[in-house]
């Protein structure tokens, strides 16, 4: 049975982790190599960093700190954040990261998802894909060119067809709000695709992450509730398996 997966996503800025509110007011999150620490400590199933200097071209990736961060991460660790080339993915899987997580450049160019999971492996690229609902309706939103006239269904599609190993998707209206996750966006995802879509934006407490799996989400992120709540991975982990959700069980 598929196990699903309890992801922090964090955000790296200025050598710190942070999160954000609808992609903007960053509140500082911690040093990123003890924050890895503590969710190796805490048993997460995976970390995903996203560079928001390089993504929007302020500064180069930071390989320095994405090779401390994998020393401490002993769960998959996904980066991303700033890659236009086949060499960047090098780089950041040379530096200890699992997988590569690419936004503008798979807009841009999608046999860039062909030629890169030719060579790493589908599994190793996952897509993201930025959402906002404007009058009803769902379009993609890139923090650098902004709204854009796509459907972000067929937009995964393209990704999925192009060799995506996985789909990101960031509800830009409920990112760091905790009133939980897009419901609406996640269903309209179900059963469309054949390779997993991680849900993030909202998540306020574990009934949050119930209600997404529930809804068809294959796997959760968050970064407000692992630092600004009572609430720890664990509990997220009792709260699905009382709704026979499965998860990763500790031993």
């Amino acid at each position: 049975m598929l196990k699903h997966r309890i992801i922090p996503c964090v955000l790296l800025k200025d050598w710190q982790l942070v999160k954000s509110i609808n992609f903007g007011s960053y509140r500082t999150i911690g040093h990123p190599v003890s924050t890895a620490r503590i969710y190796n400590s805490r048993n997460v199933d995976e970390l995903i960093v996203l560079d928001i200097d390089a993504s929007l071209g302020v500064d180069e990736m930071n390989i320095e700190l994405i090779t401390d961060i994998a020393q401490e991460c002993f769960m998959p660790l996904t980066v991303g954040g700033g890659i236009k080339t086949i060499s960047d993915i090098h780089k950041v899987l040379d530096a200890g990261a699992d997988k590569v997580s690419i936004n503008s450049i798979a807009l841009k160019d999608m046999n860039f998802i062909t030629k890169a999971s030719s060579i790493f492996g589908s599994q190793c690229i996952v897509c993201s894909i930025d959402v906002k609902k404007i009058q009803s309706v769902y379009r993609v939103f890139n923090k650098a060119q902004g709204l854009l006239d796509l459907d972000p269904i067929a937009l995964a599609k393209e990704y999925q067809r192009h060799g995506a190993g996985e789909i990101l998707l960031t509800s830009v209206d409920h990112e760091g709000s905790t009133k939980g996750y897009d419901i609406e966006l996640i269903k309209s995802f179900s059963n469309k695709l054949d390779i997993p879509v991680i849900l993030n934006g909202g998540m306020g407490e574990p009934s949050h992450g119930v209600e997404a799996i529930q809804n068809g989400a294959d796997a959760i992120a968050a970064a407000y509730i692992f630092h600004f709540s009572e609430y720890t991975p664990n509990d997220i982990r009792s709260e699905f398996l009382k709704h026979d959700i499965s998860v990763r069980v500790l031993s």
